[in-house]
């Protein structure tokens, strides 16, 4: 069955509400609340199940830019992991609200892409804007999972 432009739309609003959800938690109960509810939102969203997911986070750098593990992106989104100093949890930043604009989406069958403008804000209603990618297949169980998932600040000239 292809993918459909709402279920793009659902893969994407379910990835927002996933890193509201870290947020919340670790708010409520730190790191040990925070990294179960992180793990949930990894296995529900992303094809690690699948094998590597393509994953540049906005804000990862060097030797640790990449993150084609479960457990890489685990550490970028709820940090306090030795193995990945420079990470300070990107998904315990207080998110409270996420929406996007679509620049292009492309879908092929069991395949598909999505690229555009995502805005998050948080709970001081400081607004981040990043630029994204999403990569999607579609698993056995016809689930959308993030395979591909790029992330970068806006250019500034």
């Amino acid at each position: 069955m292809p993918i459909t432009t709402d279920e793009l739309t659902a893969a994407r609003n379910a990835w927002g509400d996933g890193l509201i959800a870290i947020s919340k938690a670790y708010e409520e109960g730190g790191i040990d609340a925070a990294r179960p509810v992180a793990e949930d939102v990894l296995d529900a969203a992303y094809g690690y199940n699948l094998g590597p997911v393509l994953f540049k986070p906005t804000m990862a750098s060097g030797d640790q830019t990449f993150r084609p593990t479960r457990h890489g992106a685990l550490a970028y989104f709820v940090g306090h992991d030795a193995e990945y100093p420079l990470d300070g949890g990107f998904g315990i930043k207080g998110w409270r609200a996420m929406e996007s604009a679509t620049a292009a989406s492309f879908v092929e069958g069991d395949v598909g892409m999505w690229m555009g403008m995502i805005k998050l804000t948080d709970k001081d209603g400081n607004v981040t804007q990043v630029d994204k990618s999403f990569g999607y297949k579609k698993d056995a169980d016809g689930v959308l999972r993030i395979v591909l998932h790029h992330s970068s600040l806006p250019y500034q000239p």
